[in-house]
């Protein structure tokens, strides 16, 4: 096995574009991992909880069951006496999978137990596989009715860039992650695509429903896929999840879990989509990067990383990488950064306290030299800066950038080329000269 770069993890948080031949179509399409790929950019998707994407889903037609959000364990007993009687599901609401292993959904038999359970959820910080360590403090509970299951299965529509178009993807193997199917049963794994122009046809619903032993409700299934669809396509999404999607008792195909999440680029046309955005869900810098227009995405090293253009930010990560250290963060400034956004890169780069070393790696194509150095050297001055900086400058007014960080005073250390400004910045990480 070849060596472990740090484009992966963006390849497997979703965060990045991969270009057609990435994606091996015998495996989920989430957990392709193209080492050696180098990316185009894209911010992170904009997610929304559970409870929000099933009100999307039941506006185009998706059974779901009945629920309501509460902030407060009265809000819990509330909504149980409106439900009925019980069983009630007490579901953490939090931007992350595996909740249930991690004490985020519980069965209450009585709408005072669903208000204890509420409450006890409620401030606390759940961790699970896709939370990390360090877990998610849960600040809302869903609260729904309990359903008798008779089957679960998996619904869902991803974007596969092997051919160009979503496909719908359906399993057997409900309740279970779609990557862990894809790894041990592959051919347990539907796919039907959604071909543009023509949309996905009846007979692919029918083909999916018969697929998944669904005969005796193929009429349902056949509704039920096309109105996924539907709430795929027109909100613009670039995930869409039912797991598990199950067969009542009685018959009925109900979405009992519900993920989705959407393209950043098309919120312009859905103000109502960038109203369900829950800020606390969101990394802390990420945030305020966004604000200025800036992609950054947090990673988990010790070297900060500022850079202008994917893919020299990728080839950065990975040279740190190869080098013996990691990389805290993407940081691309973009090809036409002014002085104040480089100054504000600067800052939020440092605000992370994870970060050991500073590695600014800078080609002035359209961006000058002179402008990156401008920045760095102001916000440094301004923030005093405690750790060491690496910078490595090449194209226009390079002479004139490194003369400003030079004369500036700062401790800057002036790199020779990429693999030198790895090299130095991982030895200074480490507590190396």
């Amino acid at each position: 096995m070849g060596p472990r770069f740090a484009s992966c993890d963006l390849v497997r948080r979703g965060l990045t574009r991969l270009p057609p031949y990435a994606i091996n179509p015998r495996h989920s399409i989430r957990s392709a991992c193209p080492c050696s790929a180098i990316a185009s950019p894209k911010r992170w998707e904009v997610k929304i909880h559970e409870y929000q994407a099933k009100a999307i889903l039941r506006q185009f037609g998706v059974k779901v069951p009945k629920g309501e959000v509460c902030f407060t364990a009265k809000e819990a007993l509330a909504i149980a006496s409106r439900l009925g009687a019980g069983p009630y599901v007490v579901k953490a609401q939090i931007h992350a999978g595996g909740r249930g292993k991690g004490g985020g959904v519980k069965i209450a038999k009585t709408a005072t137990e669903a208000e204890s359970l509420a409450g006890q959820m409620l401030g606390m910080t759940l961790v699970t596989a896709q939370t990390g360590s360090e877990g998610k403090r849960v600040k809302r509970v869903l609260l729904e009715e309990g359903l008798q299951i008779a089957t679960e299965l998996y619904l869902g529509i991803v974007l596969d860039r092997s051919q160009g178009m979503p496909v719908v993807m359906a399993s057997s193997e409900g309740g279970v992650e779609i990557e862990e199917v894809a790894r041990r049963s592959p051919e347990k794994i539907l796919r039907s695509p959604i071909r543009p122009g023509y949309g996905l046809q009846p007979f692919q619903a029918r083909n999916l429903a018969y697929g998944l032993g669904l005969g005796a409700q193929a009429d349902q299934a056949q509704k039920l896929v096309t109105a996924l669809v539907r709430a795929f396509e027109d909100s613009d999404a670039s995930m869409a999840e039912i797991n598990p999607l199950i067969v009542t008792r009685d018959g009925q195909l109900i979405a009992l879990d519900a993920k989705m999440s959407f393209d950043d680029n098309a919120l312009y046309r859905h103000p109502n989509l960038r109203e369900l955005r829950d800020l606390d869900e969101e990394e802390p810098l990420e945030v305020e990067a966004s604000r200025f227009g800036l992609n950054y995405i947090k990673l988990h090293g010790e070297v900060g990383c500022m850079v202008n253009g994917a893919g020299l930010a990728m080839a950065t990560m990975d040279l740190i990488q190869l080098a013996g250290g990691a990389p805290a963060n993407f940081l691309d400034v973009g090809g036409g950064a002014s002085t104040e956004q480089v100054s504000n890169a600067f800052r939020i780069l440092l605000s992370d306290p994870s970060v050991k070393a500073v590695l600014i790696n800078i080609f002035g194509g359209i961006m000058r030299c002179d402008i990156v150095a401008e920045g760095v050297v102001a916000a440094a001055s301004s923030m005093g800066v405690k750790v060491p900086v690496v910078v490595r400058l090449e194209g226009t007014n390079v002479e004139e950038g490194r003369k400003i960080l030079l004369d500036s005073g700062l401790n800057f250390s002036v790199a020779a080329g990429m693999l030198d400004a790895a090299r130095k910045v991982v030895a200074l990480s480490q507590g190396g000269a």
